[in-house]
């Protein structure tokens, strides 16, 4: 791969060494109701990957930090608290929102006194009656469905230092956004910002996301391997979530199971793979961290940009 020429590559047994001096505050149970339930994550794996990673995160911070004292001290200004912005991307069902909590829990644990929060791009999609009126329903995920303006707008009051920051909150359920319904970014000292989106450029705005992020990661993994976890992971949903009457994929759910199955495949067809390829894996290269996955959702590399 020609765009990972400026990142160090190493195995999971290379990078696991890295670091290991901190207990986990996880147990296999607490794991369980963070990760995504077709994500077969172990502890193990959160100690090989996460502990070496929470860790340079930690050394990041610590620089960070120092940075903005030095700056301000030069400038003859007050020394002001800069939240640190971590930015988890990839495709859908690739496995960034069970990243995204882990690191969630393990920063908290960590990061003693601190203020940790985490928010999903998925609140910066436009309503789907606003996407109905836009004729982009079926384009839901592509970078026009978002109102990236707000997005963006949001992440500079974040970095700026605005209390009490309202970010929006989409359902699953209802496959919506909320009305009226918020969490509350009160100047945190790391924010987690989740989507498949926070590594993109708008095509109507000149600042990138990522701009406002001062870590990124990417999730990789083999496309078939990524229509394999997509659709397991909607069979279980079918099982689960699905069954709930209020729920939009409710009538697929009580309908013709191999019918509910083709509808998924060809979404993942005509939307998330020409999605994944033309909008999402591009943008790979401008993460600080890579990490690819193999079967069962087993990080096996990781690639770490050198400058």
């Amino acid at each position: 791969m020609d765009d990972l020429i400026n990142y160090y590559s190493f195995t999971k047994e290379q990078w696991k060494h890295f670091y290991n001096e901190i207990d986990l505050p996880l147990t296999q149970s607490g794991l369980r109701h963070i990760k995504a339930f077709n994500d077969r994550i172990s502890i193990q794996d959160v100690s090989d990957i996460f502990k070496p990673l929470v860790h340079m995160i930690r050394l990041q911070k610590d620089n960070f930090d120092q940075w903005q004292t030095i700056k301000a001290r030069f400038l003859h200004k007050r020394v002001r608290s800069v939240p640190f912005i971590i930015g988890i991307s990839g495709s859908v069902a690739v496995g960034k929102s069970t990243t995204a909590r882990v690191l969630e829990e393990l920063l908290t644990n960590y990061f003693t006194g601190e203020n940790i929060k985490l928010i999903t791009t998925d609140g910066f999609l436009y309503s789907n009656a606003e996407l109905k009126k836009r004729g982009i329903l079926d384009r839901k995920g592509f970078p026009e469905s978002y109102d990236m303006a707000k997005l963006i707008r949001f992440l500079n009051a974040v970095k700026s230092g605005v209390p009490v920051i309202q970010s929006p909150v989409y359902s699953h359920q209802s496959y919506d956004i909320i009305p009226n319904r918020f969490d509350i970014i009160d100047r945190p000292d790391v924010l987690i910002v989740e989507g498949i989106n926070t590594l993109q450029l708008p095509s109507n705005e000149q600042i990138y996301v990522s701009d406002f992020t001062d870590f990124s990661i990417y999730m990789d993994a083999e496309e078939s391997l990524i229509e394999k976890w997509y659709l397991e992971r909607f069979g279980r949903l079918m099982d689960t979530a699905f069954q709930d009457p209020h729920n939009y994929y409710y009538k697929y759910a009580i309908g013709d199971r191999d019918e509910a199955f083709e509808m998924a495949k060809d979404v993942w067809r005509t939307i998330d793979l020409p999605n994944l390829k033309a909008n999402i894996l591009p943008t790979r290269s401008r993460a600080d961290m890579i990490m690819h996955k193999t079967d069962n959702h087993i990080i096996d590399r990781l690639y770490l940009r050198k400058y």
